[in-house]
């Protein structure tokens, strides 16, 4: 991005937008760093308007200790050697060699415990990106240029120590060192001319690159949830239904190692919660004795749905996302065909269709690391570890509301389904804010909140969460559910409600309105509905109880919801005693 693209998308953004805060703590003239943070971050947050304001020049300890009381939505810290000592930058002769630069290692962890404290006492709500050096250190040590100095090492040391004590808090994203070298080569980071007359050491790419970095990890993107793949020349080497399913291959040996390292991947991503499925053109005898294969890196039972069949891909792809209960956007498909990409591609114009990349190396391993990005989440849940789960429990559901010799009824009363209820879950508990921003079908008006704006409104006066937990015999969910509002005189007024597709067909929407009339008492609720693109299921639900809703304020009375709702089936459990 050129600067002057940088400075006209900020300009033009509109000051109606809210806010969203930002402080940029470094010890460098901040400079055009400022503007390509600010145009980066505004581009992926188009729903705010992006204000980053200055920390102490020259202080970045000082700017860290002062943001505890500020509580800004978000936070960039940038560390350069010469915040750490001020003799390992070109600014100030504070002289160089063995003996005086023998002190310096001390300093610098003394600096990185002070930096340490201050992001100890930032609100857990808001969000850290942390960058480490980025420039070299300078010349000024015993050995020659290509022999690292014991100096120079420990001072790595010491700031790697520093980055993985940080990185074990929630609201702490480290910068990936290696991945800005990709983008931004080291040789081409460092501008001495302008280091030394204006303080801003950075070349102008790599201030863009290293805005662009920060702005990312400030903004992240929601994960995708599903990965549907193709089979043959894709998961593995081969065509399964001419060679067979026991010369398909996927390992070293046979020159396949790009397929078995893809499983691996899948394997993976299935552990973190994300949901594999196949879409395959095949015969499902042979495809069936290939997957069942002892060899295989990925356990089939990970995997589901299974569709294989000669029919269009578009087909199997609108199958599984049923299955899934999730939308095109939120899923890849992955094949080695471009032609069945396109054709899947005219169906879904919101998935995202990878080609795999068969015969290209170089094009491969950037391939995987595009998986990384698209799947990638700060942090794993407890719920991850259910999702699979759940949709199998959800096929079972709905299998049993088709068959008339099982009445749904039955089928529920014999879940022993348990809910759990936490009022006011801690700041700490990422999962609540992270159901509110992810969810789309069950939600209530499609409001997203930064955990800042999140934790703001949560303790206004008169407010409350709800987080709700869901278990049956087939096993737990987790936290699948979140309600917020606040009490207005007699009336309770539900201003964000959310509900995981994986708990659908299971009452226990109903459940929850239940326990907020039986909680707070009063005789109506009022939920701030809108209307979006993919809320249709929160809005049928309403319906049930208040008649056609449009977007605007919903009423729920008690009588009408007390005389129309079925029969719940939950044990409640209180969390909170």
């Amino acid at each position: 991005m050129k600067l002057a693209e940088a400075l006209s998308i900020v300009q033009k953004t509109s000051a109606e937008l809210p806010e969203f805060k930002v402080v940029l703590a470094c010890g460098i003239t901040p400079l055009h760093l400022q503007n390509y943070l600010a145009a980066h971050l505004q581009s992926l947050r188009e729903d705010r308007k992006v204000r980053i304001s200055r920390g102490l020049f020259g202080d970045i300890a000082g700017t860290l200790e002062q943001l505890a009381a500020q509580s800004p939505q978000a936070a960039v810290l940038v560390i350069e050697w010469q915040d750490l000592d001020p003799r390992l930058g070109y600014r100030q002769l504070g002289g160089w060699g063995e003996q005086r630069l023998a002190s310096a290692v001390a300093n610098a962890e003394t600096m990185l415990q002070r930096l340490e404290k201050g992001i100890a006492a930032l609100p857990e709500s808001t969000a850290l990106a942390v960058s480490l050096p980025t420039l070299p250190l300078p010349p000024g040590f015993h050995t020659v240029g290509w022999h690292a100095s014991q100096i120079e090492i420990a001072l790595e040391r010491a700031a790697a120590d520093f980055a993985l004590r940080i990185s074990r808090r929630p609201s702490v994203r480290v910068l990936n060192r290696a991945r800005l070298e990709v983008v931004s080569p080291p040789a081409g980071r460092y501008d001495f001319r302008s280091d030394l007359n204006t303080g801003f050491p950075y070349t102008m790419a790599h201030a863009d690159a290293l805005g662009n970095a920060l702005a990312r990890l400030i903004a992240l993107p929601p994960p995708k949830k599903g990965l549907i793949t193709d089979l043959d020349d894709t998961f593995w080497a081969g065509l399964v239904g001419e060679v067979g399913h026991e010369n398909v291959c996927w390992d070293l040996a046979s020159h396949a190692q790009l397929h078995g390292l893809y499983q691996q991947m899948l394997a993976g991503l299935a552990d973190h919660g994300i949901l594999v499925a196949i879409a395959s053109k095949n015969s499902p005898e042979v495809v069936n004795q290939a997957l069942s294969r002892s060899d295989l890196v990925i356990n089939k039972e990970k995997i589901f749905p299974i569709e294989v069949h000669w029919d269009a891909k578009s087909g199997s792809v609108a199958r599984i996302l049923k299955a899934w209960n999730i939308g095109a956007d939120s899923v890849v498909f992955v094949d080695d065909s471009p032609m069945e990409l396109e054709e899947v591609r005219a169906a879904f114009p919101e998935i995202e269709c990878l080609l795999f990349p068969k015969n290209d190396y170089s094009a491969a391993l950037s391939f995987l690391q595009r998986l990384r990005d698209l799947f990638g989440k700060p942090s794993l849940s407890e719920e991850d570890r259910f999702r699979l789960d759940s949709i199998r429990v959800n096929q079972e559901l709905a299998k049993t509301n088709g068959n008339a010799a099982e009445s749904p009824e039955h089928f529920l009363a014999s879940l022993e389904a348990t809910l759990t209820l936490e009022y006011n879950p801690p700041a700490t508990d990422k999962r609540v804010v992270e159901l509110v921003n992810k969810t789309n079908q069950f939600n209530l008006n499609g409001i997203r909140y930064t955990e800042a704006e999140w934790q703001e409104a949560a303790q206004a006066p008169g407010a409350f969460v709800l987080a709700v937990s869901y278990a049956d015999k087939f096993g737990p969910l987790g936290k699948i559910g979140v309600l917020s509002g606040r009490r207005d005189g007699e009336r309770l007024h539900v201003r964000t409600w959310v509900m995981s597709c994986r708990a659908f067909s299971r009452r226990i929407e109903h459940a929850c309105i239940s326990e907020l009339f039986r909680h707070f008492g009063g005789e109506e609720i009022l939920l701030d509905f809108k209307v979006t693109k993919k809320n249709g299921p929160i809005s049928d639900f309403l319906s049930q109880f208040a008649g056609a809703v449009q977007t605007g304020p919903v009423a729920i009375e008690r009588s009408v919801f007390e005389a129309k709702c079925p029969r719940l089936y939950h044990k409640i459990l209180n969390h909170n005693g």
